[in-house]
């Protein structure tokens, strides 16, 4: 009998243990699922946020254009080579730019903007060169003096983000003003030369490859 009676009081006591134990259990694990989610939401909107803001940044800090899909993408002519050169090294590792390479050259000019600080160059595309009669390339290029006051015009002594070209007038190293207008990605100076491949970095200048020479107005 007292066996019994023993073993009866001690299934209550069980019983009466087991429904606290699975409240505890159960509060423990709702009060961790709340977290986890609370948690990946605040993950997710940070992630979001973040995502938001640094892809902006970078979108506005990158190249820009139509003829920047034809810069090769690994090497000393790349983006990132390019952005460790000064500017006239760097324009010498970018094909298209082979013309202006040999004006700069002829004109003395590269030991000028290799040591210049913080500047614009509006590089013309070797197709930007085809567009002069040849008789007058050839003249401009046997004249330094003529050269020197073309390729210094197409040099700002400051560094202009994308930004900058919306609605500018800028003096250049020839001593007078370029304008520049537009928006996004599409850019014209002198209201003629169209931007072709915008904001590319070199080692000390921005440059903005354009597909027609500029002309000093005097």
């Amino acid at each position: 009998m007292n066996t019994r009676i023993r073993r009866t009081a001690g299934l209550l006591a069980a019983a009466a243990v087991l429904p606290l134990a699975l409240t505890a259990c159960s509060g423990d694990s709702g009060d961790s699922g709340k977290s986890a989610s609370s948690d990946k939401s605040s993950a997710s909107a940070n992630s979001d946020g973040m995502g938001g803001s640094s892809d902006s940044a970078v979108s506005m800090d990158q190249p820009f254009g139509p003829a920047c899909s034809s810069v090769p993408k690994n090497g000393a002519g790349s983006f990132d080579g390019m952005s460790k050169d000064p500017v006239a090294i760097a324009a010498s590792n970018n094909p298209a730019l082979s013309t202006l390479v040999t004006a700069v050259k002829k004109a003395g000019l590269v030991d000028t903007l290799d040591n210049a600080r913080d500047i614009t160059v509006f590089a013309p595309t070797n197709d930007a060169f085809k567009k002069l009669p040849k008789a007058t390339l050839d003249k401009v290029l046997a004249d330094k003096a003529q050269l020197t006051k073309i390729l210094t015009y197409h040099v700002v002594g400051r560094k202009l983000a994308p930004n900058d070209l919306r609605n500018g007038s800028f003096d250049t190293l020839e001593k007078s003003k370029v304008t520049t207008s537009g928006s996004g990605e599409s850019y014209i100076v002198d209201d003629s030369a169209k931007v072709v491949c915008g904001n590319v970095k070199t080692a000390n200048a921005n440059v903005y490859i354009i597909d027609t020479v500029l002309m000093p107005k005097s």
